[in-house]
């Protein structure tokens, strides 16, 4: 026969595991329910895949294969849709409102080219959102590999507080930002999602520093999906 206390313990015990157990319900029950993230996708370039490929273990192989399904709470939306956008410096070739403005195919003018080094540009959102997804295009007319492809968010606009880093593949820090443990990856219409997580904040940040067409930098398209904070 169990004592006082074995009792006791066992039904503090119980409890504990019902009051998780129905936190977790009442958690998943107020999550939205999730589906596909419907991409608009560009067309793919015209031009060839050339033979000599960059390689390397931080270099994510060339795929062939529809990218899997990215899953989003229902009702996000692209809420950078012809947003402002600021950068490092002033592009020699387009507009910097042509990074927001839903266009993004393999055409010299869809792509915003800036001079080399690295170099960043900066959408704000206007607001606050929880941000789920964001998606970039940087020049997906060449099959290529960008260099240290940072990706930050804050509600700061001159990035000095409250800076979160959701994707970074600067493996060796020559951007100065950290040293990054994503993989480089090949440009090409499907862009590159960047899983957020739900993150909140207003301005989001895109850095580059050339690929290995060019030492120049480009953008074609960035999107952000999110929802309003509730």
């Amino acid at each position: 026969m169990k004592s006082k206390d074995s009792l006791k313990v066992d039904l503090t015990s119980a409890i504990a595991v019902f009051l998780l157990s129905f936190s977790l319900q009442m958690f998943a029950a107020d999550a939205p329910p999730k589906e596909a993230l419907a991409l608009q996708l560009p067309a793919p370039t015209l031009k060839g895949t050339p033979e000599d490929l960059p390689k390397g273990p931080n270099i994510e192989p060339l795929s062939d294969k529809p990218r899997p399904p990215f899953l989003a709470p229902r009702g996000v939306t692209n809420v950078a849709l012809r947003r402002p956008v600021v950068s490092s410096v002033a592009p020699f070739s387009g507009e910097l409102g042509q990074i927001t403005d839903g266009k993004k195919e393999a055409f010299d003018y869809d792509a915003v080219e800036f001079k080399k080094g690295a170099q960043w540009v900066q959408v704000d959102l206007g607001d606050t959102y929880s941000i789920y997804a964001i998606a970039v295009w940087h020049d997906h007319r060449y099959i290529q590999v960008m260099h240290d492809v940072i990706v930050q968010v804050s509600d700061d606009p001159e990035f000095k507080a409250n800076v979160q880093t959701l994707f970074n593949n600067d493996a060796d820090n020559s951007s100065g930002l950290g040293a990054g443990a994503d993989r480089e990856y090949f440009e090409t219409n499907q862009g590159k999602i960047i899983d957020a997580k739900g993150v909140k904040a207003r301005y989001v940040r895109s850095h580059t520093r050339g690929g290995t067409s060019s030492a120049l930098n480009c953008w074609q398209e960035i999107e952000v999906y999110a929802l309003p904070v509730k």
